[in-house]
């Protein structure tokens, strides 16, 4: 069984959260993070392992742990829940076709269908918004919309006059065995910047953003905004410290530099 009182603890909320506060509160209370397969260990997605880790442990994760996390969630409160893969588009090449490396979730809460999103990072839905073509909508001073491109829906974020991809899905939910496919490529293969590269980051409460990442080939923290971002070099020497105090992770693998 779920243990929702304890999920609900961990994001700061207790009862029956409506959907758009407990969408809100994971975001703000469970980092994002890769320090387990960019460390060699297994990333399962059992809901007792989510749990424990995510829960328990005060860790956090990425796309898949973050999403199946909040679909048990809002099962154990009584939503019905779909889950999607999706083809990250952010900053690719024009034309490019990436795998199907992120999860996205269509909950249905009796009256209505949402497109909700926890679990990518920094760029990640602050709130859920309505599932399907629509928008704009703004959260906490960023704009998302969801447009169609053939037989799939993609939500794009708005970056300063333009409108960006942020990731690609079809309207058919995506079955477990095949999202444990994806969960293995994304924290296994060798090419996966999930195994090569490391990132952690936090989104506070006023919406902004806390990337600590060596994804651009050199190690930086970003701070970021919609207004723009300032970023900051960091040395291997100060990670522990910095992984500990600035984003709450006490007791998770340190990252292999």
């Amino acid at each position: 069984m779920f243990d929702a009182g304890a999920y609900l603890e961990r994001i700061g909320l207790v009862g029956r959260p409506e959907l758009r506060r407990m969408h809100r509160a994971h975001v703000h209370a469970i980092p994002f993070e890769n320090l387990d397969p960019h460390s060699g260990r297994p990333v399962p997605l059992g809901t007792e392992e989510l749990e424990r880790k995510l829960v328990g442990s005060g860790r956090g994760g990425y796309c898949f742990e973050h999403n199946l996390l909040f679909k048990a969630a809002c099962e154990a409160l009584g939503a019905e829940v779909d889950a999607y893969l999706a083809r990250v588009r952010w900053r690719a090449p024009a034309g490019a076709m990436r795998p199907r490396t992120h999860l996205v979730l269509g909950v249905h809460d009796g009256e209505a269908t949402w497109h909700a999103d926890v679990g990518f990072g920094a760029g990640t839905l602050l709130e859920p918004i309505p599932f399907g073509p629509g928008g704009p909508y703004e959260q906490s001073g960023w704009t998302f919309r969801v447009v169609e491109d053939g037989a799939e829906l993609v939500l794009q974020r708005l970056d300063g006059d333009e409108w960006g991809d942020v990731y690609a899905f079809s309207r058919t939910p995506s079955p477990m065995v095949d999202i444990e496919v994806s969960n293995w490529f994304v924290s296994t293969h060798p090419a996966s910047p999930f195994v090569t590269g490391v990132i952690v980051s936090r989104r506070p409460e006023d919406g902004s953003s806390e990337i600590l990442s060596n994804w651009s080939c050199e190690l930086v923290l970003v701070s970021e905004t919609p207004e723009g971002s300032t970023s900051m070099p960091v040395s291997q020497a100060d990670l522990p410290e910095l992984i500990a105090s600035r984003f709450g992770l006490h007791a998770a693998p340190q990252p292999r530099m």
